[in-house]
Formats: structure tokens, sequence, C-alpha cells
């Protein structure tokens, strides 16, 4: 099947535009590689150092400078569901790596912080931030220079980004990233939903919403709903990173056990020493970046990844934009429905076919680039397979012919609609995204006035006063990266919705984040540029008739122009973001992230090669990428 003329036109667009990155990215690449096991460049005191504590046979492999050691980076702790598996994960690793001829070194740990957990609390300005600190974890855990190839044990919503990040920019060195699965299924979302929104209301109490919490979050694993985690892993599959169908396989079964040991053995196949050598910088590239949008499109992930995957391309010197994001979407179709976009957990998508079933359906139609690097080295085609436990550890089956529920899944033959999931707004109030999957077409379009609120507390009072019962947009500011974090604002989720079943017509507008689990309420999320970086939503007043068309893609505040340019920005006390809960911690971000379409990432693309500079095609002064811009940014190149 050819490739579809649009994802083709995008394609050469994001490589074109990244020429320059991209190939100052693989000469970093190249030159890191070392010809030998990667630790033959330590003088003899280093390397004693690095195998001091291991046992007599493994110190032995390591003396002899032959056999690959792999890398264990994980983000286990034990409080986290999604994260808690990884605790049996090291020594399945180390018996499986020794099994292959290799040796495995527990390189380092990353924080895993949990947005269910801080959502509405001071540290959920941590979270954001977080992905780059994963980051810079993980280039600490490399910094040693052991290391053949690495396996990357992470699941959940800043985590992946920012392993994978940290991977890239260890980018000659072959990884695999290994999931722990979703956790088996508790309360149904539909009926989660509608006891926080009674609880909302305050028809019931506490009690009753925390025993309903904690039916739904119940065992080890990701939460079932189609958030961040579990778009992460989705990407994680489509990008050939995992082994086929790795993704959904729920934990500590012996198939979850099997997946992990073969996974393993995989990164000592594709080490230096192996017969495949594939380095991660080269798994990650154009094709592989379009590919993870299209696969996010396709099943209505995540809006965190309009900022996630932004970020990951630019660690591989690769610049994409909204305008990308936007394109693509006009010719993906939707084949999955999962909560909150639909009534069925992760669990049921798995059963239903899962993502070897949308890769084949997106592959067949055209969408997805076959012709890519995998950790299988054998293109996108071979993950169109799940796996089984067989009688020796892991089989692979084709994925079936036909989905296992048409209310889940469906062929891109007869997709839930014909477009993806995301839409981009463009108006006067900048740039922003929305995630109509889950909105109603009779919602998808809202024009009321305004009412502006500085955070979730000043919003969440209104409404618990009810002066909320009416039309209005709400627009929420100061919550774009630099003012405090870009934390994600699920507190208003229950209440919005309550207010959109009473009949009234509602939206909200904001520089901060919704996340995956935005639901039916219209949301222009991401507004950029933010408040903070002198962006127009600073100049929306209570009143201002504001229009948010998610079928148009247009975000206006409908104020005369003349009355619109004459308003002064508008001034905070952003202070109290500043301290406690270790915020103080993280000025340095906040000083230093780029905007939400560049990623809000602190890191900049690799620096350009000496004569590149004049042919870098990166738009300047934090506006949206341009492809006939020759103008370089130096902010975001060096």
């Amino acid at each position: 099947m050819s490739i579809h003329a649009t994802v083709a036109a995008v394609t050469e667009k994001i490589a074109v535009r990244s020429r320059a990155y991209r190939r100052a990215y693989l000469h970093r690449l190249d030159t890191a590689r070392h010809q030998g096991v990667q630790r033959g460049t330590l003088s003899c005191t280093n390397l004693a150092h690095g195998f001091a504590a291991f046992p007599a046979n493994d110190k032995l492999q390591l003396k002899q400078m032959k056999s690959p050691s792999v890398a264990i980076v994980s983000a286990y702790n034990d409080m986290l569901s999604a994260h808690q598996p990884f605790e049996r994960f090291p020594p399945l690793i180390r018996d499986a790596v020794r099994a292959a001829g290799g040796v495995a070194q527990f390189a380092g740990g990353t924080p895993a912080m949990c947005d269910g957990i801080t959502q509405g609390q001071a540290g959920m300005e941590l979270s954001l931030f977080s992905r780059d600190t994963i980051a810079m974890a993980t280039a600490v855990a490399l910094s040693h220079n052991m290391f053949d190839a690495v396996v990357y044990l992470g699941v959940c919503d800043k985590i992946v980004p920012g392993l994978l990040i940290g991977a890239l920019h260890f980018g000659h060195l072959p990884a695999v990233f290994i999931p722990a699965g979703p956790m088996t299924s508790g309360l149904s979302n539909p009926e989660k939903s509608r006891i926080r929104q009674l609880y909302a209301q305050g028809k019931i109490g506490r009690v009753e919403l925390l025993e309903a919490e904690a039916q739904s979050y119940h065992d080890p694993g990701t939460c079932t709903f189609y958030g961040t985690a579990n778009s992460n892993q989705m990407l994680m599959d489509v990008m050939g990173l995992h082994l086929p169908g790795a993704a959904f396989v729920t934990p500590n079964t012996p198939l979850r056990d099997a997946l992990t040991q073969a996974s393993a053995r995989r990164a000592v196949e594709i080490s230096t020493q192996g017969a495949e050598y594939t380095p991660v910088g080269h798994v990650v590239d154009e094709k592989a970046i379009v590919n993870a949008i299209v696969a996010l499109l396709a099943t209505g992930g995540s809006t965190n990844h309009t900022l996630h995957l932004v970020a990951i391309a630019r660690a591989a010197g690769i610049v994409i934009d909204w305008n990308d994001f936007a394109a693509l979407s006009t010719v993906v179709p939707l084949l999955a429905r999962i909560y909150p976009n639909g009534e069925a957990d992760i669990n049921h998508f798995h059963a239903a076919g899962g993502t070897p079933f949308i890769i084949r359906e997106l592959l067949d139609a055209g969408i997805l680039h076959e012709d890519v690097t995998t950790v299988l080295g054998r293109g996108l085609r071979a993950h169109c397979t799940e796996p089984f436990l067989g009688n020796e550890g892991v089989v692979w089956q084709s994925a079936p012919a036909a989905s296992g529920s048409l209310e889940v899944l469906r062929p891109a033959a007869a997709p839930f609609s014909p477009e993806g999931g995301l839409r981009l707004l463009t108006g006067n109030l900048g740039r922003a995204v929305v995630k109509v999957s889950a909105v109603k077409p009779q919602h998808r379009v809202v024009e009321a006035p305004a009412l502006v609120f500085d955070s979730q507390d000043a919003f969440m009072q209104a409404f618990e006063a009810g002066r909320l019962q009416r039309d209005f947009i709400a627009v929420l500011r100061f919550q774009g990266p630099r003012a405090n974090g870009m934390p994600e604002l699920h507190a208003l989720t229950p209440a919005l919705g309550s207010l959109q079943d009473a009949g009234f017509h509602v939206g909200l507008v904001t520089d901060g984040r919704m996340s995956g689990a935005s639901g039916k309420v219209p949301a222009a999320i991401h507004v950029t540029p933010e408040v903070l970086g002198g962006g127009p939503l600073g100049r929306v007043q209570d009143g201002d008739l504001i229009r948010l068309d998610a079928e148009a893609g247009m975000l206006q505040a409908l104020v005369p122009a003349a009355q619109w340019d004459a308003r002064a920005p508008v001034v905070a006390d952003l202070s109290p973001n500043e301290v406690g809960m270790g915020r103080e911690l993280f000025a340095m971000f906040r000083r230093t992230v780029g905007m939400a379409e560049e990623g809000a990432a602190t890191f900049g693309l690799p620096p350009l090669l000496a004569g590149d500079y004049e042919h870098s095609s990166l738009g300047t002064g934090g506006q949206p990428f341009n492809d006939e811009d020759t103008q370089v940014n130096e902010r975001t190149s060096s």
C-alpha cells in the first residue's frame, strides 16, 4: 500500500525543516559510538569501580571486554500502582541477559510522580517539569559509559517521554522499552464519572467518593482509562520501541514476565556486540515521529502528547509543530473508543484487538509508514502481531482479522470518524489544541461570555457558591509552564460536566493542561503564547464574548480591534506558585522553559554543525515553525 499523500507531504516537510538539526544529531550519535564494548573507553580504575560489587562470573565477563553490558534504567517505586510491578523486573532481566551472553547492570532510577495523586495539589506544579528531570536522571544513569544497550522501565505520564528524551541524548545506545501493563478492570469508567459529578454537586459525601475511587484504582498496573499513561504505551508500540503487542498485558502474569525476558534478550541482540546493532537514535526518525502522531490521532489519545512528542522529536533533532498534528488529523480516521472517548477501558480495547489491529489497519490504509526501523529491525509490519505464551516463552500470532468489538475498535474502512481526535484552534487568543473525540458534535461550538479566573480554586469557589449556573466560557489564565509549571486542571472537569449536563453552554480556554482525561466539555488548552509570555489571553475581561469553534478551528475574542489592542497586559502576583512543596527547586525550569508548541522543553535542539546555521529553517520568537522561514532561533538552538 502506497503512503497517503498528506502523510507523505507532512513527513517531507518535517524532514526538510529538520535537516540541519537531524544531521547534527546523527553526527553526534556516530561520534559517541565506540568500536567494541563501550566500557573499553574507560581506564582500569574507572572500570574497576564499575563492576566492584558484581558476582564473580559477571565480573569476569565485564573484565574480558567481549560481552555486552545492558543497563537497566527504572522508574520503580511501590507507591504508584503502574510502577510497583517493576520491583520484580531486574532479576528477570539479569537472568535473561546472562543467558543471552551478556551482563545486566541496574544503572539508575528516575523519579516517577503520579498526576492522579497530585491532581489539584501544589505538587502538581512539578509534574510537567518532572519529564525533563527524568531525562536528566536518565543521563546521569548512563553517564558512566559502561553500557552497550539499555532497557527502560517506565509507564506513566511524564515518565516514558522523559526516559525517551534521555535515551535519545544517548542515541548511539540501542534501547528497548519494557512496560508493566494495565491493572485489571474495576469500577466502570462511566460509573466513576457519574459518582464524581454527584460529589461535585454535593449530592454524596467524601466516604462514598473514596469508596468508588478505590474500586476504580484497585490493583498493580496503570489506570485503565485512555489517558497519557496508556497513550504512552500505544506510542511505544507504534514507534517500534516495544516488542510487538507488549503494551497492554497485565502485570504479574506469566505472559508479562515472558515478555520482559524476551525484551531483555532482544536488547543483547541489538547491542553493539549483537548481530543487529540498532541504536535508538536511528529508530526514532521523522517517519517514526509521524507514525506516533498518526496513532495518537487514530485512537483519541492524550493531548499531553502535543507537548511530549514535540519534545521527544527535538531530542532527536526533528522539528515538528501543531500544524503537523492538524494536517494529519484531517486524514487519520478515529478507530478506537476508549474512555474518556467511550465507555470501554484499555483492557476491553486490548481484548478487541489492541495495538496490533490498529497498526495493521493503518498500514493497510496507507496512513502509517511501514519502512521504519524498530527494535525487531524488520519494519513496522512485523508489529502487526500479538503475543501469546508458548511452551518455551513468547510466541507471536497475526493480529485478529476482525475487531472483537465494533463498539471499541473499528477497521479503517468503517471508522468512528473520518478525522482524528485533535484539532488546532487559532485566532486573536493565540494557538491552542482541543480534543474533540470525547466531545459530542452539538457541544463543539460555544459562543458565550467569558468568566476570567486566575486559579482552579477561584473557579471552584464560584461553582460551589452557585454563581456559574449560566452559559459561559471559563478563561483560566496563568496556568502555563512559566507561570506555575502548567499543572493539569482536572478538578474542573466534574463541575463543567455537570453544568453542561444541566443544559448550559460551557467551555474552557486556558494556557494550562487537561491532558489524557480531557472529557466531554470543549476545552481549548495549551494556549500559546501563555499569559506570562505575553499571550493575548491576558487581555480577556469578564463579559467578553468568546467563540470556541472546534469545527472551524477558531479561538476568538469577539471584541472590537481598537478596544482589544488598547488593553494593557494583565499583572498577577504569582509568588504563591514559587515556594512550598519543592517548587523553589524548580525555579530554573520556569525561567528557561519554552512555549507549549515547542514542547514546553527546557533543552534545545542539537547544536548545528559548522556551516549549517544559514540553512536552518527554525522560526523565530517562539512562533509556529514556518517551512519558508530561514532564520535561526538562537534560544532553541543553543
